[in-house]
């Protein structure tokens, strides 16, 4: 949610600012802005709502000059999109942009109002320009006021102020919301994600909580929450330069979605051998931690979450391990039990999600005998602050609604499953071998899955007139079901739900029509009787299925139901591989809806505020 990109240099600064937010609209935002200042003060504010191009054309015509700028792209959460909710916002000589939510805002605006200030917008980031100014008048430098301002903040916050009397400096706050500084030769820089500044530089560092930090084209300096100055290390980066470029594809999910086997490989790349999976490549003390796990438990929200669901089903079933899997928001605000020699596990591709980072530290405090993360995003909070954390090595994903990220996950989380019960000598060699030739097989595999996209194509039609779509699956194949209705409902706006099959007669058959098309994920497995008898269900009551099937299942198309025949593959990989042909529907039904795939509307790329 909402992107930050700053600049200190001799040169001018504007098309970089600009180009930054552009790799970050992947983020979801809503306006964009962009403020600029010259060695002689000359001072230009610019925003715009909509698309980032509007604010590109206008920083353009304006010939915008100057070497030191901050620039954003707004999710609204106070206040509607308009320009004048738009950041930069200004006090005074201060401007300054944020992400994050201020939950006292309200008692400061009260506060500030009082003082004589007027405010402008609605938003709660115009209260932070306010105290910046105010508390400057008292402090010795802009870092000082910044320091005095983030005392009284109540909050996420990760905010970046500029004052246009100072234009060698920015001051930059993080609380809760990432922020990570470029570091160049004669000039340095920042952002809320690294891939804004891959143009620029590959050496950053990563801003921990509480940390302040003052920067000019020669020099980084930053205080930790106590006001002690501190060092923090700088790491080079090998993110894929050209993540931005969709290539031959018209969308980014659309890239992404190809891109599977290939995230596949990196993911499983010097994690197993032929036979077996490494288990001192899942992360240091991995083997240590694992030899004494009793229980797991898994906090995530969104795809990650349904990664995690899917996981339950291998930690009880492969490695005979008890394993609780909740989302991220309700697990943080409840009174929780922690099982002895419980692992914690959190789940995220940006290693940002503001929920579960929040859930990680409090699951800390109360007695988890370690905590691991698996995530897409080296450097990420999640990362940083976990134990040791497993890579998923996806490569970056631009598209809002996840999909290498969430196949990686359970690659990851199948490698991790059986490292986890050969440890604990659950897992026979039999077993194991068994598990890892179906990981080999896999991207293979995947390839052949994708081979289905014109036949998939094909279907589309018969959803884009309908307003309700039903998912069912059994097993480990009904949180398959799960995130399937979720990128439908994500990208192309259908209502959607999902089903475990067995569910039927407790409610959903009430709503079976020949206007809800019913979308059967059908692998072979020992529930597959069971499951069509669940289909017969649909059928009687006069649905229009859809069944995802494997080729020995036994199902024969008719009038009411079309058959989609997939290739058998192993039990074990038939939830990832079955994920596949779900991704391709949602995206044709939303091609042919005409939505915006890659940016659909009121959700953002990475939830950094609850």
């Amino acid at each position: 949610m909402c992107g930050i990109v700053g600049a200190v240099a001799q040169r001018d600064v504007a098309e970089i600012l600009v180009e930054g937010l552009r790799r970050l609209e992947y983020r979801g935002y809503d306006s964009a802005g962009v403020a600029v200042v010259d060695a002689e003060h000359n001072y230009t504010r610019i925003r715009r709502l909509g698309k980032v191009k509007e604010l590109a054309d206008a920083v353009e015509e304006a010939h915008v000059v100057g070497g030191t700028g901050i620039a954003h792209t707004r999710w609204a959460t106070h206040g509607e999109p308009s320009e004048v909710n738009a950041h930069p916002h200004v006090s005074g000589d201060i401007t300054l942009v944020h992400n994050g939510i201020i939950e006292n805002h309200e008692s400061l605006r009260a506060l500030l109002q009082e003082r004589g200030y007027i405010f402008e917008s609605q938003t709660d980031t115009e209260v932070i320009a306010h105290l910046v100014e105010w508390e400057l008048r008292s402090s010795g430098s802009l870092l000082e006021a910044v320091q005095k301002t983030a005392t009284q903040l109540e909050g996420a916050y990760g905010t970046v102020v500029m004052d246009r009397r100072d234009p060698e400096r920015l001051v930059v706050a993080r609380s809760g919301s990432p922020i990570v500084i470029g570091c160049g030769v004669g000039e340095n820089f920042l952002a809320s994600d690294q891939l804004a500044l891959l143009n620029v530089t590959r050496r950053f560092m990563y801003l921990e909580e509480g940390d302040v930090a003052e920067i000019t084209r020669r020099e980084i300096r930053v205080f930790d929450a106590r006001g002690e100055q501190v060092e923090r290390a700088i790491t080079e980066s090998n993110a894929e330069h050209d993540a931005g470029d969709k290539g031959q594809y018209r969308h980014f999910m659309q890239k992404e979605v190809f891109e599977q086997p290939k995230a596949l490989i990196n993911t499983m790349e010097g994690r197993i051998t032929n036979d077996s999976v490494v288990t001192e490549s899942i992360g240091v003390n991995a083997v240590e931690i694992l030899n004494k796990v009793e229980h797991v438990q898994i906090i995530a929200c969104g795809t990650s979450y349904n990664a995690g669901m899917t996981a339950r089903y291998w930690f009880e079933s492969l490695a005979g391990v008890s394993c609780d899997v909740e989302i991220a928001s309700e697990f943080r605000y409840r009174k929780f039990v922690t099982r002895p020699n419980s692992l914690l596990i959190t789940l995220s591709q940006s290693g940002e999600t503001a929920d579960t980072l929040a859930a990680l530290r409090l699951a800390k405090e109360r007695g988890y005998m370690g905590a691991m993360t698996v995530c897409n995003v080296a450097g990420s909070s999640l990362v940083r602050e976990s134990d040791f954390a497993f890579m998923t090595r996806a490569g970056t994903e631009i598209g809002v609604a996840s999909t290498k990220a969430f196949t990686t996950q359970l690659a990851a989380l199948l490698m991790l499953v059986t490292a986890l019960g050969k440890q604990q000598n659950r897992i026979s060699k039999e077993k194991e071998k068994e598990i890892v030739e179906a990981l080999h097989a896999l991207p293979a595999q995947i390839e052949q899955a994708l081979s289905f996209d014109k036949e998939i194509e094909a279907l589309a039609p018969d959803f884009a007139d309908k307003h309700h779509t039903l998912f069912l699956g059994r097993g480990e194949f009904y949180p398959i079901a799960v995130e399937a209705s979720l990128k439908l409902k994500e990208i192309s706006y259908i209502h959607a739900e999902a089903y475990a099959a067995g569910e039927l007669k407790h409610g959903p058959l009430a709503l079976i029509d020949a206007e809800m098309p019913v979308v059967v994920v059908a692998p072979t497995n020992d529930l597959l009787e069971k499951l069509k008898s669940n289909v017969e269900e649909v059928r009687a009551r006069g649905g229009l299925l859809y069944v995802f099937a494997d080729e020995q299942a036994g199902f024969e198309a008719d009038e009411s139901m079309k058959i989609i025949t997939m290739p058998h593959v192993s039990d074990i990989t038939a939830p990832i591989y079955y994920t596949i042909p779900m991704q391709l529907l949602s995206y044709h039904v939303a091609l042919i809806k005409g939505t915006d795939v890659d940016q659909p509307r009121n959700l953002a790329k990475a939830v950094t505020v609850e």
